[in-house]
């Protein structure tokens, strides 16, 4: 099961990163290191904002709402919430923008507003899509959102030469908008009749923590770009988010495809079999995660130089390969928190006690960036990262034990250890082996050699899994 919904969510996220990291390679080439520095900017308080204001509710209507039938009272009520954390969104947006960027407040404030917006109806939609079992569609809007949040910047960066991050961000904007609607089109074909299947009260019940959460949390997702936007300046945060990018697109690729189909089977587990059921899914959730992500950091790690060469302009190359390595093993760290242990208290409806499993990593993650930040720059802004997603992570193990223990898989995580540096230095040594070659073509050895000992490796270690995985993949190979 597990595996299946994958796979089935894998393609849209697939090319939601690759379309991110395509956009990297061309914006950072088509404006200037200070504009695509404000432009990740845009998306760090974005996102943060939007955790603040709008994904708890996400979390509340999948936990809430049921699955399969969606009736109309629940989309009205919660369409009505959503609606109303609009303003608060757009005044929490403008109140950051005149701290993190008072030289460009205007343009930065709508910029943030417009993510926010459009943000806001996409999640929307796609969390109805989510809980009608609708697969397929969310996937296809998933994909589509992807292809035009590509397309329309390039475009527009390419027709208006010397684009600002507001220009580029707001036709950024414009595709997640069109993809959005069609979303909430798809998503109210499917909806029932009937009355509300939860009350505000409900809501809010699971949502208000999860508020106070992210103020809280504020360190662990945002604190170390803004902080090194105040201690030096934008182009020092474009730096540092190239490298968080490539790092942490293929990675997040993995944990979200595991999470996105694993979650509301989880919830589903845990009230027909009770949190026993529910912990030992997210042991073999915890296996495939690490089993997956592990070598995609060995191969950032062996390949990083190839990878940077081809990917970004000189101004930012060298110093952003010495990153992939911290920043890889905090954003593996950050997913085990959150789509492995996070998930008990949410399927417990235990949402005040992911306050104190993320307090200290948030303290712990701007703590290390003041102190780090100021003579390391974008290193110290890597290792704040990385510290805070291990004191996060530990907490929040601390905190889930006494409510269900997840059973850690040792032995899986130790083959994958192995499989993961075998993989690395395969790498390594397949990029070697074509000594001056063009940058491209040792990438191309070295990730054909490091990907042959990692299918090779599984294939000798779970072969039942890896026969299962070439079934499914050339069942929808052959769909397609």
């Amino acid at each position: 099961m597990l595996l299946r919904a994958t796979l089935i969510f894998a393609p849209a996220l697939l090319l939601t990163r690759l379309s991110a990291l395509l956009l990297l390679v061309i914006a950072t080439r088509l404006i200037s290191q200070t504009e695509y520095g404000l432009l990740t900017l845009v998306v760090t308080i974005g996102e943060m904002t939007d955790v603040a204001v709008s994904n708890w509710l996400r979390v509340g209507f999948l936990r809430l709402g049921g699955k399969n039938d969606v009736s109309r009272g629940s989309f009205r009520l919660a369409a009505r919430v959503v609606t109303g954390t609009v303003p608060v969104a757009l005044l929490i947006a403008a109140g950051a923008a005149a701290i993190v960027v008072p030289e460009r407040w205007s343009a930065f404030t709508l910029a943030v507003g417009a993510y926010l917006i459009v943000g806001m109806i996409g999640r929307f939609g796609l969390t109805v899509l989510q809980m009608q079992q609708r697969n397929v569609a969310y996937s296809v809007v998933e994909a589509l959102r992807a292809a035009l949040q590509f397309v329309l910047p390039v475009v527009t960066m390419v027709l208006l030469h010397g684009s600002s991050f507001l220009v580029v961000s707001l036709s950024s904007s414009l595709g997640a908008l069109i993809a959005a609607l069609l979303a909430c089109a798809i998503a109210l074909r499917g909806i029932v009749a009937g009355p509300p299947r939860f009350t505000y009260r409900e809501l809010f019940a699971i949502g208000v923590p999860m508020i106070v959460l992210a103020v809280v949390g504020f360190g662990l997702n945002s604190a170390e770009r803004v902080l090194l936007k105040l201690d030096y300046d934008a182009a020092a945060v474009a730096v540092f988010a190239a490298a968080y990018a490539l790092a942490r697109q293929p990675i997040d690729l993995v944990a979200n495809a595991v999470n996105t189909g694993g979650f509301p089977e989880l919830v589903s587990r845990f009230d027909r079999e009770g949190p026993e059921a529910a912990g030992a899914f997210l042991g073999q959730q915890m296996a495939l995660m690490l089993r997956l992500s592990l070598p995609v950091v060995a191969l950032l790690v062996a390949l990083g130089g190839e990878i940077t060469s081809i990917v970004l302009p000189p101004s930012y190359q060298g110093h952003v390969t010495l990153l992939f390595p911290i920043v890889g093993c905090g954003v593996v760290a950050a997913n085990l928190m959150s789509f492995v242990f996070v998930n008990i208290i949410h399927a417990h409806k235990r949402p005040w006690l992911l306050i104190s499993s993320s307090l200290p990593g948030s303290v712990a993650t701007i703590g290390l960036s003041l102190l780090l930040i100021p003579p390391l720059a974008e290193t110290g802004a890597a290792l704040a990262l990385l510290g805070g997603a291990i004191v996060g992570l530990a907490a929040t193990v601390v905190v889930t034990e006494r409510l269900t223990p997840v059973p850690v898989p040792w032995r899986d995580i130790g083959v994958s250890v192995v499989i993961a540096a075998a993989s690395g230095v395969a790498a390594a040594l397949g990029a070697a082996a074509m000594g001056d070659s063009a940058a491209i073509i040792r990438l191309v050895a070295g990730g054909l050699a490091g990907g042959a000992v990692f299918l090779g490796g599984n294939s000798l270690i779970y072969p039942e899994a890896t026969r299962q995985l070439a079934r499914k993949l050339a069942g929808r190979l052959g769909m397609a």
